[in-house]
C-alpha cells in the first residue's frame, strides 16, 4: 500500500497527544451493483493507540454459518438500497481562511492535502457563508448600508482570503465536489435594526431585495469560476444569537421561498440551483418540513432540508429519529447535515475522544436515517478556537498554532476521514443491522462496486464481531473506543 499523507503524518509528524508541522449528483434512489467480496481490508482509529486511519489487515470471507445470539453480528444486505450520497466535507469560513494565510506555504500545502488530496481524507462538500458569520474577525456585507437596489454589491471582502482559499480547495478536490452557501443575516437595514447581530426579522418590504441578493452572490462566485450547487435560506432561523442571526417562523420561511426566492431563481435562470430549507437542529425539523414541504407551491422549489446537531443545548440526546419522520413524510425530499462542531474551545481538549465520537455517532445515525450529505463546520481554526468576532470559540478537526506554525490534528479529523475517504459521491446506502447495541454501523456501495462499512465502538471494551454479507462471513475485532472502515473486494 502506498504511503499516504495520513500515514506520513503518523510516521513523521504525529504522535498521539502532540502536534505536527440540477447540475448535481442525484440523491434520489439509484441502484448500485456490488462486486462479489472475497476479502475485506480494515482501517482503524482508536483511543490510547497510535492507530489513525491505519490499515490493520485484510481478511478473507468464508461461507457463513448460522449467526448465534451469543456472538456480535453485523448483517449487510446490499440488495436493499436507499439514498445516494451527495458528499462529505466542511466549511471554509472567513476564520478558516484568515488562519490559513497566516501559515507558511508548506503548512498551507499540508492543510490542503489533508482535506482535499487523495492521500488525505478527500472532502467532496464545501460550504461557506454569504457575507459574514460569527467565525471571522469582523461583521460585513456585500453592499453599502441602505442599498435596497444592490447597486453597490461586490464581493471584494471575500477576495482577501476566503475566495482564494475556496478556489485552492476546489482546484485540488475531486471533480465531484459540490459548493453551497448560507446567510447568517440579511444586512441590518433589511431587518429594521442597527446591526445584523442578535436576531431580528427580515422586513416584508425587503423580501424581493433579499432574494435578489442570493442571485448576486451566485453570479459573482460563478464569475470567479466557482460553480454553486445551491444555497440554504437561513442559518439557524429559530435562534436569536449574539452573532449574525435572523428569525423566520416556518410559515415565514415557506412564504419567502414560495413567493420570492424560488420564483426569483426561476426568473433569473437559476432553477438548476438547489435550495435547502431549515438549516437548524433536528429538534424542530419535522415541524419545518411539514409546513414547507406540505405546501406544494413551496415544496416544488426545495431540494431538501438541512440540519445541525446542537439540540443538546436543551439537555436532549440527539434527535436522530426526527430525520426518519421527515423521510417517511416526504420521501422525495433530501436530508443534508449542514453544520456541526464541538463547542466551548479548550486547548487542553484537542485530543478529547468524545469530541471525535460525537462525529462518528452522528454520521452513522444520520446516514442510517436517510441523510444524503454531511458537512462539518470550520475546517481550520487557530490555537484560540477562532477567530470569532463575538467570542464564540469552538473546535475544528484541525487547528493551527500560529505561534509555532504547526498543525494540530484532532481525533475528529480521523473519524471524519473514516467516512469521507472511503464513501464517495454517488455511493448508495445499503441495509445494515447490528445484533448488539454497543456497536453501530452503516454501509454504502460505491459506484465502482466496492462495499464500505463503517463500524463504531464507543464503549471501553474491545469486541470481536462477525460480518455477514451475501451468504459469506468473516470475523473481525474492533478496539475499545474505536472506529473502523471495512472495504470489500478489489477495486
Amino acid at each position: 500500500m502506498k504511503k499516504t499523507l495520513i500515514s506520513a503524518i503518523l510516521a513523521t509528524n504525529f504522535i498521539f497527544g502532540c502536534t505536527s508541522s440540477k447540475q448535481q449528483i442525484l440523491v434520489e434512489y439509484s441502484h448500485q451493483k456490488m462486486i462479489t467480496p472475497n476479502s475485506v481490508s480494515v482501517f482503524t482509529t482508536a483511543k490510547n493507540t497510535d492507530l489513525r486511519l491505519s490499515n490493520t489487515g485484510s481478511y478473507s470471507f468464508e461461507k457463513s454459518k448460522q449467526a448465534t445470539e451469543g456472538n456480535v453480528s453485523i448483517f449487510i444486505n446490499p440488495d436493499k438500497q436507499y439514498q445516494t450520497l451527495l458528499g462529505i466535507g466542511g466549511a471554509i469560513t472567513d476564520a478558516s481562511s484568515e488562519v490559513f494565510y497566516q501559515l507558511s506555504k508548506d503548512k498551507q500545502e499540508e492543510l490542503m492535502n489533508a482535506y482535499y488530496g487523495e492521500d488525505g481524507i478527500d472532502y467532496t462538500l464545501l460550504r461557506t457563508s454569504i457575507h459574514s458569520s460569527d467565525f471571522g474577525s469582523e461583521s460585513y456585507t456585500y453592499i453599502e448600508e441602505g442599498d435596497k437596489e444592490l447597486k453597490t454589491f461586490n464581493i471584494d471582502h471575500d477576495r482577501k482570503t476566503k475566495l482564494p482559499m475556496i478556489k485552492e480547495a476546489m482546484k485540488r478536490a475531486d471533480k465531484s465536489i459540490q459548493f453551497y452557501a448560507s446567510p447568517w443575516s440579511p444586512p441590518a437595514f433589511m431587518k429594521g435594526k442597527k446591526d445584523m447581530l442578535k436576531g431580528g426579522k427580515l422586513q416584508p418590504e425587503f423580501y424581493q431585495s433579499w432574494a435578489n441578493y442570493y442571485v448576486k452572490f451566485i453570479e459573482a462566485y460563478e464569475k470567479e469560476g466557482i460553480p454553486v450547487w445551491g444555497v440554504t435560506i437561513q442559518n439557524e432561523p429559530m435562534a436569536v444569537q449574539t452573532w449574525e442571526s435572523c428569525v423566520y417562523t416556518a410559515e415565514e420561511e415557506r412564504d419567502f421561498l414560495k413567493n420570492y426566492l424560488g420564483p426569483t431563481f426561476e426568473k433569473e435562470g437559476l432553477s438548476d440551483k438547489n435550495i435547502v430549507v431549515w438549516d437548524h437542529n433536528r429538534d424542530l425539523i419535522v415541524n419545518r418540513a411539514n409546513t414547507i414541504f406540505g405546501d406544494p407551491e413551496a415544496a416544488k422549489y426545495a431540494w431538501g432540508i438541512g440540519f445541525h446537531w446542537y439540540e443538546n443545548w436543551t439537555g436532549s440526546e440527539p434527535m436522530f429519529d426526527n430525520l426518519s419522520k421527515v423521510k417517511e413524510n416526504f420521501p422525495s425530499k433530501n436530508l443534508l447535515f449542514t453544520e456541526g462542531c464541538n463547542e466551548g474551545f479548550d486547548d487542553q481538549k484537542y485530543y478529547y475522544w468524545p469530541n471525535a465520537e460525537r462525529y462518528g455517532r452522528s454520521m452513522v445515525n444520520d446516514f442510517n436515517r436517510g441523510t444524503a450529505g454531511w458537512t462539518d463546520w470550520n475546517i481550520l481554526l487557530d490555537q484560540n478556537g477562532g477567530p470569532n468576532h463575538v467570542g464564540n470559540f469552538c473546535f475544528a478537526p484541525i487547528h493551527a498554532d500560529l505561534n509555532k506554525n504547526e498543525l494540530i490534528y484532532t481525533p475528529s479529523y480521523f473519524y471524519l476521514g473514516h467516512f469521507s475517504k472511503f464513501i464517495r459521491p454517488g455511493a448508495v446506502r445499503v441495509s445494515t443491522a447490528v445484533s448488539y447495541d454497543f456497536l453501530e454501523a452503516t454501509s454504502f456501495i460505491n459506484k465502482d462496486g466496492r462495499l464500505v462499512t463503517v463500524v463504531l465502538n464507543t464503549s471501553d471494551e474491545a469486541y470481536d464481531y462477525t460480518i455477514y454479507v451475501k451468504g459469506q462471513s468473516t470475523k473481525l475485532s474492533i478496539p475499545a473506543r474505536g472506529i473502523q472502515t471495512l472495504v470489500y473486494g478489489k477495486k
